[in-house]
Formats: C-alpha cells, structure tokens, sequence
C-alpha cells in the first residue's frame, strides 16, 4: 500500500550520494557576488507566511526544509539527514542534521521543526494545510530526532518539506508572538546558505554568504544582490550591459527575452521549475454576480483566445493549459486531457454569446454587461495581458475596465476582502495536485486571513470531496483516477479560467554558472552556484 512511499527512500539515497559525487567533482572556489533583478518587491521575505514568487526566490536562500529534491523529483536530504516510515504510514521518524546553527549562533534543534511545521506553516503558509493537513501532532523525543503522527496515511507528505513550502524557522524568535509583525519576518534568521544583511526599500535586498552554513564548503558565492527596478527597459538594459546578472520571469518583457538571447554572453536559463508546474489564470469571484453563474464563466473561458495570448503576450513562453492540473505531471499520471471541455473550438464565439443570453446578459447596444479586471501587479506584460483580455472579452460585449494596483493593495482587496470581479494570476501546482492545486477550489481554503488560497470562494461539495478522498488514497492509481475526475468537473464548472502552463524561465549572464541546478531553478538555495572570474 505504501510502496510508493517507500520507493522514494530507496531512490533518494542513490540520488543523494550521486549528488554528491557530481558536486565533489564539479566544486569551486567561494567567491563573487551576482544581482538578480525580481519585481515585484516583496512585502515580506519569510517564507513561511507568504507563497509570494518574490517572497519564495529570497526567502529559500535563508531557510532550509528538511529535505529537499533532485530532479526527478526524489526527496534528498536536507536538515534531516535520514527518514523512515512507519509500516502504516501513520508517522514519518527524520533524524536531523546534528552541529547545525542558526544565523544567530543558536543551535538548531528538533523544538524548531516541530514548532515550525505545526503552528506556523500549517496554520499560515497558504499551502500548509495541503503540504502538512493529516499531520496531526509531532513529537519530539530529543534534539534530533522528530516524528510526524499522521491521521491517514499521506503519500503527498514526502513532497512538500523543501525549504520553498515547509520552511524551518527559528523557535526562539518567533514563539510567543505575533508572527505576522514580529520584526524577524523582515530581518530573517535561518539556516540557510545565505544571511539577510540590509533591506534598503525601493533600492535591493543583500544576502551575504554563511560562514558556517553546514554544507561543506557552501555556497559558493560571497553574496547575492536582489534589484529592485521600476521599469522593465531598464532591467533589459542592465542586463545587456553587465549590471544585472540574472533577470527573473517576468521582470523583462518577454519580447525583449527573445533580442537577448540572441546576443554575446547572455541566455535563457531554460528548467527549474519542473517541481512547481507554474499555471497563469484568471479568478474570477464566485460569490457575486455576475460569476456566480457558471454560464458567464464558460462564456468567458469560450471567449479568451489562449493561443493567441500565448503568442502575443508571452511571446511563445507557455503553451495552453487545458485545465488546474498541468502535464508538468504527466509522469505520475495525475495529468488527462480525456473528456475535458474544449473551449478552443472554432465557433468558441458564438457559444459564448449562446451562454451569456441563456444566463440573461442579451445584447444590448453593444454591450452586454461590465466588469472590472484587476490585472497582477507583477510587471507591464500582465498589464499588457489585461488589454488583451479587455480586447477578446468585448467581442463577445463584455466592457472591461481595467484596474491596476500596487501590490499590498492587489492582495488586501483579492485575496483578503474578496472585493474584486475578475483578477490574473498564476499559481505553484508542485509535484502533486494535492499540494499546489487543490487550495485553489477546496471550500476549506476560503479564508482571508491566508492570502493566494482559494479567493473565488468557490464551493462544490463534490470536488471538496475528490480533493478529501485523494488526499486520503494511498493507490496511486486510484488517486490519479480522483485527479482525473477533478479536472474534468473543474474545467466544466469553470470557477477559475486557466490560460497558460508557464515556462517559467529567467534570462542570465553566461558568467554564472550552474544557476539551476534544482527543480525549483531560481527558488532554489543557490548554494551550488558561483560566478566565472
């Protein structure tokens, strides 16, 4: 029954030692500083409160998890050196990495990781029940050893414990307060291969390297620099001239992604984010008009022209998506595209105009209804997104007005009081829908308190339980079977409109070398990376 589970021991101890075979034989000398240019400036730089693309590229440089992964996605050791489970599947045993300290000076123990896990991970990362739900209580037997008491057996579980979804922070800074305002989520403390230095707002964040970072002789890099620039020529620039080392997805207008690569000493840092299967959607609020019918929502989803969006926008970074669920996951069979609802087809228009006079929107002047598109706050292209979208909508009279905000306000009004008719975003699938997928339409995830959850305040009892029943399925076959009905009913329902699975790619200078050396590419520990001098 838990044969999978059980494979994924095996195989990481031969991944683990290949790991280390090829890092002994491929080490460098520290040194050397890179500048990674991201937008937007994050709002916070812990982790473990926030799923935030931003938050996540700095934060997993600081905090280690307890494992981390190769890149077929097998769990290698991290602050647990070892792990073992149980014959059940109702607890997992970690031994952890003993001399490990935190940026501080304090010692790092199993008191941090239960703490971590359950009162702060659990309760406010806005995947943490998906990652750690079924953990129901863990124990602590000494300061190295930790055990997780599972209400069911939870093959997911062995997924989500990198330092991108299960961060480890520090016990003795955060117990007893108020973790959303202690000072430490801006000044963080971890493990990790990098220390936070300075936050100058508005200008960079500075990391410099850890002395006494466990992994022998890491990172590399004496510092990473984290620009933040206003305005995405000027990103483009400074990369071409030499300031800027790496640019993150999105930070450069995808057109101008395509002029650089073809120069002299600059490419497309092509991978890293197989373990994180990136959709870009659209949400769309469920709980007013005039989205809570679902015929307005397949109206819309049978009006946008993805390819073309794809093309025009994105300039070819992506390809349609056909549903919540990406073929980033094909291998382990949790991906269909089998009975799903086509809305590419060619008369997609005139269904469209079918289903929004069936829901009593006729055509009226013109016009039909109006709505207000909040466009992410992540850079010109999702603006430029947002006209596009404005474009296709009207065609089928749908007036779009665009509204754009800066991002603490994006975020307090979709994702914390749900003030919003339509939104673009995109989300982090991960290697398992469970984990990454499933808080975007569990009723369970509808809480304004925890930001980037399920913001439609979309409710169907019948994909609550699909979700609940795969969460408990221990044969994958079966729960790729749940997965499988789950995307064709989504797809039906359409409570959110899914545009594009993201080739997730940043642009960088030749002279750094292995900058993705993980399935999480840049949202990696980067300890493995280093400059050419």
């Amino acid at each position: 029954m838990f044969k999978s589970l059980k494979s994924l021991l095996s195989v990481s101890t031969i991944a683990f030692a290949l790991a280390v075979t090829a890092s002994s034989a491929g080490a460098q000398s520290p040194g050397g500083t890179i500048v990674i240019t991201t937008t937007p400036e994050p709002a916070t730089i812990t982790n473990a409160l926030s799923s935030a693309p931003t938050t996540a590229e700095l934060a997993t440089k600081i905090f280690d998890g307890l494992l981390e992964y190769d890149m077929d996605l097998n769990p290698i050791p991290s602050l647990a050196e070892s792990w073992e489970v149980s014959e059940d599947g109702l607890s997992v045993t970690f031994n952890l990495r003993k001399g490990v300290v935190w940026h501080d000076g304090v010692p790092f123990t199993s008191a941090d990781v239960q703490f971590s896990l359950l009162e702060v991970v659990k309760e406010y990362h806005p995947r943490g029940k998906g990652n750690l739900g079924p953990v129901t209580s863990i124990d602590t037997p000494d300061d190295y050893t930790v055990v997780l008491n599972l209400e069911h057996p939870y093959v997911p579980l062995m997924r989500g414990l990198s330092s991108l979804e299960s961060p480890i922070i520090p016990k003795h800074i955060y117990a007893g307060t108020d973790f959303r305002n202690n000072e430490a989520v801006n000044k963080p403390i971890g493990t990790g291969p990098f220390k936070f230095v300075e936050w100058v707002k508005g200008s960079y964040i500075r990391l410099e390297r850890n002395e006494d970072y466990w992994r022998e002789g890491k990172p590399y890099l004496d510092s990473i620099v984290f620009r933040f620039i206003a305005d995405s020529a000027t990103r483009a620039a400074g990369l071409e001239s030499g300031e800027i080392d790496v640019a993150t997805f999105g930070t450069i207008n995808p057109v101008e992604m395509r002029r650089l690569e073809s120069l002299d000493g600059i490419s497309i840092a092509v991978g890293g984010y197989e373990a994180i299967s990136p959709v870009m959607l659209l949400e769309l609020n469920n709980q007013r008009p005039p989205f809570d019918n679902k015929l307005v929502r397949q109206a819309v989803a049978y009006a946008l022209d993805r390819q073309r969006i794809i093309d025009t926008v994105w300039y070819g970074f992506g390809k349609p998506a056909v549903g919540p669920i990406s073929t980033f996951v094909a291998g382990s069979g949790a991906f269909t595209d089998e009975g799903i609802r086509d809305y590419a087809v060619d008369d997609r228009l005139e269904i469209a105009g079918k289903l929004l006079d069936e829901a009593g929107y006729p055509l009226k002047d013109g016009k039909r209804m109006s709505i207000i598109h909040d466009p992410a706050p992540f850079g010109e292209d999702w603006r430029r997104m947002g006209e596009v979208i404005k474009q296709q909508l009207g065609k089928v009279g749908i007036e779009v007005e665009l509204r754009n905000r800066d991002y603490p306000s994006f975020v307090r009004a979709v994702h914390n009081e749900y003030d919003f008719d339509m939104s673009s975003s995109w989300y982090i699938g991960m290697a398992d829908p469970t984990l990454g997928v499933q808080r975007n339409t569990w009723s369970k995830m509808i809480n304004p308190e925890v930001p980037f959850g399920n913001s439609s305040g979309y409710k169907n009892p019948e994909v609550d339980r699909l979700w609940e029943a795969a969460q408990t399925e221990a044969d994958p076959d079966k729960r790729n079977e749940y997965f499988h009905d789950l995307q064709r009913l989504l797809v039906e329902d359409s409570p959110l409109i899914w545009l594009m699975e993201m080739d997730l790619v940043a642009v960088q200078r030749d002279r750094v070398k292995d900058l993705i050396t993980s399935p999480f590419g840049i949202r990696g520990g980067l300890y493995d990376t280093w400059v050419e001098k």
